[in-house]
């Protein structure tokens, strides 16, 4: 049976990550809103990516006989002005995840936890890509501004991205 400090901050995390996914989809509904549909699709393959990322440490609770203690999903917010500000705030928002995920891992080295240690590897490497692919959409916002014609051919790029289901290759 998984420690239960361990499993405690993991079930802390399975709400954070399902916070993710609405605050994801809240964005993506602003976008919507805006008519940048390429924007949106990001934004909802991030959220269901969000669900895929509680769903393997729910999965990996049971699987070490824990106990998965589903809380409260805060309300995510709403307070969207233009598409780089949400950027920022995408990229904020995945800082503090990893700042989380660091946590955790700090954890498992103080309760001697090796097997989630290795498991939380896979967030901690999760997390890196997370955070460069939204620093780089950033970068090209802020080199580019904010011009219609920018906005569009980003809107086209964004669209591309498709939902590839992501599962713990540990």
């Amino acid at each position: 049976m998984i420690n239960k400090k361990i499993e405690e901050i993991l079930n802390a995390q399975i709400n954070k990550e399902f916070y993710s996914a609405y605050l994801y989809l809240a964005m993506s509904a602003y976008f919507d809103e805006i008519g940048l549909k390429g924007f949106s699709n990001w934004t909802k393959v991030q959220a269901r990516e969000e669900v895929d990322h509680g769903m393997i440490l729910f999965d990996y609770l049971i699987a070490r006989n824990g106990n998965v203690e589903l809380k409260q999903i805060e309300a995510p917010e709403y307070d969207f002005h233009e598409p780089l500000q949400v950027f920022e705030k995408i990229y904020n928002h995945e800082k503090s995840v990893t700042e989380s995920i660091d946590c955790v891992a700090e954890m498992t080295d103080d309760e001697c936890d090796l097997a989630t240690r290795n498991f939380i590897d896979w967030y901690i490497a999760e997390q890196v890509e997370e955070e460069a692919s939204v620093y780089e959409i950033i970068k090209k916002m802020k080199m580019f501004g904010s011009e219609k014609s920018v906005l569009y051919h980003m809107d086209k790029d964004l669209g591309s991205r498709e939902y590839k289901q992501h599962k713990y290759a540990g």
